[in-house]
């Protein structure tokens, strides 16, 4: 039995379509069922750790999302508990049930926010987390791995940089938004390289994590295997939708100095930094390509019914 945990949420949602595709038995648990999640069975988030049931895989993707605007008091407690106790309670409960492997989508935050030229991130890359979100996820790593090492439950962790598709929220629904009302954007000149991975890509991923031997207590970077400037994201993004891409070419210097005067250096860091992934080791350890190119990607995240 697999159990996938927050299972209503963008990625979950996809999950739990590919498992049940697959015929697999598995088990969904998040806050609420949510209205397109169809498990075999579900369990309330609060209660899974003291559910009377056993797993053979636990895939766990419940947690607390980073946001650019937060309104929280203390986000570091925010962050702490949904990213880092809840998935330790929930792995040291499983972990003494015998569940064989635990699956835990963890972040490239954890890394850092912005790579140098030519030289991107690897699994062998020191943590370096830049926010709150980022650090919870670092010490739910690090508990999970003392969790392994004491219990012998197999854990993998995986690392995905930002996660487009059908779907999708935050900063990827928001460029889609700006490309439908054909707003003129000031992104025409920027040269910088950034990873992502279509939401089938991850899946997939996730799928091939929960059976192979070489995946065991190790971490894993994803990404398409192509990285993009804002520019050529913007650009082929509005291909994909059959519209022009308004592009002005204002140095980037510049939009860096007016972001910083507007307070809004952490959107522009995210719109002219670079963040590079080299996913060779997941590609070596387990035999995985991405199945699917960028542009099928962005097809099918901005034409939801543009699947193979």
């Amino acid at each position: 039995m697999l159990i996938v945990t927050g299972a209503s949420g963008f990625i979950g949602s996809h999950l739990a379509e590919a498992l049940a595709r697959t015929g697999r038995p598995f088990t969904l648990s998040s806050r609420s069922p949510g209205a397109s999640v169809r498990p075999h069975r579900f369990i309330p988030a609060d209660r899974l750790a003291d559910a009377r049931m056993e797993a053979d895989c636990i895939i766990h993707l419940a947690g607390r999302a980073h946001v650019l605007r937060e309104t929280s008091l203390d986000p570091a407690a925010q962050f702490r508990s949904a990213n880092t106790a809840y998935t330790l309670s929930v792995a040291r409960a499983f972990a003494d049930r015998g569940t064989r492997r635990f699956i835990f989508l963890s972040s490239i935050g954890v890394l850092g926010n912005e790579t140098a030229p030519g030289r991107p991130f690897t699994q062998e890359s020191p943590p370096a987390p830049h926010n709150d979100y980022a650090l919870s996820k670092l010490e739910a790593e690090e508990g999970l791995r003392a969790i392994a090492a004491e219990t012998g439950m197999d854990v993998v962790i995986i690392r995905p940089p930002l996660v487009y598709g059908a779907g999708a929220k935050g900063n990827f629904a928001s460029m889609v938004g700006w490309l439908r009302k054909g707003v003129p954007l000031p992104l025409g000149s920027v040269h910088n390289r950034r990873s992502l991975v279509g939401i089938d890509n991850l899946v997939d991923l996730i799928l091939t994590a929960i059976d192979h031997a070489a995946a065991a207590n190790r971490t894993f970077l994803v990404s398409d295997g192509e990285d993009l400037s804002t520019t050529d994201l913007l650009r082929r993004t509005a291909a994909a939708m059959g519209r022009p891409a308004r592009l002005l070419p204002v140095p980037t210097p510049l939009l860096r100095r007016t972001a910083r005067l507007l307070g809004r250096a952490t959107l522009a860091q995210r719109l002219l930094g670079s963040l590079e992934l080299d996913i060779a080791f997941t590609r070596e350890t387990l035999d995985w390509q991405p199945p699917i190119s960028v542009d099928e990607g962005l097809a099918r995240a901005v034409h939801p019914g543009a699947t193979a």
